[in-house]
């Protein structure tokens, strides 16, 4: 099931539902870039007990967490040191590791947490590239056809910044319960129609993201969602 809002703030939609889930206790995974911040200042800013929620993330760099190009590091910024409160549980990727061992190291994270087989988490955050690439699966790149590993590592990105990554595998992001893409801007047209108009292409990855059992939403500003047009 798919479900589409085009809305001027996807962001204050996409904030809410963070809230929600982390409410419920939710197992949660953040997406990395700029568009999320505005979504993570404004669940911040929500009156909400976020400690029952665990935060995993969907992809990251091989770097620090302290390293301007830290996923982690924008969540921390615009979302976790905005919390009033108990904080979550936060699962960050050891990017400090190495792409493989931080790899290695979130796929242990996850079966100890979830057990084996692929766990299902109740809510995914996406975005997608200019590219249509989505998490750090980029198309060509071999991680796209991962269907053992819960996490990989990715030496070689498909854009800039051309810094290796840790990105969780297309089963995972399938079993998720919800999966959110928000998406804004004009520059988004072209990913959008390749991604959720056209048929599923592996050189568009974001157009592999199709839930087995849950509900895929798609969040975009009214610029974003020119690309759906016909």
């Amino acid at each position: 099931m798919t479900e589409t809002l085009v809305l001027e703030d996807p962001a204050a939609e996409a904030a809410q539902r963070l809230a929600a889930a982390a409410g419920r206790g939710g197992q949660i995974a953040l997406a990395g870039g700029s568009t999320p911040r505005a979504a993570y200042e404004q669940a911040a800013a929500i009156e909400l007990d976020w400690s029952p929620a665990t935060l995993w993330f969907g992809d990251d760099r091989a770097v620090g967490p302290d390293d301007e190009h830290s996923n982690y590091k924008l969540a921390k910024e615009a979302l976790l040191d905005r919390i009033a409160g108990a904080a979550p549980d936060v699962r960050r990727i050891k990017g400090e590791l190495g792409y493989a061992a931080a790899a290695d190291d979130y796929e242990h994270e996850l079966r100890e947490a979830f057990g084996e087989g692929v766990p299902s988490l109740d809510l995914i955050l996406l975005g997608i590239g200019p590219d249509a690439h989505t998490a750090s699966l980029f198309g060509g790149n071999p991680e796209l056809g991962e269907r053992e590993r819960l996490a990989v590592g990715v030496p070689t990105p498909g854009m800039a910044p051309l810094v290796s990554r840790v990105t969780l595998t297309l089963p995972v992001l399938n079993a998720g319960a919800e999966i959110l893409f928000l998406i804004k801007g004009e520059d988004k047209v072209e990913a959008v129609r390749r991604a959720f108009r056209d048929a599923p292409d592996p050189s568009a990855p974001a157009s592999l993201i199709k839930p087995a059992d849950g509900k895929l939403t798609l969040l975009l500003d009214p610029a974003a969602a020119a690309g759906l047009q016909a």
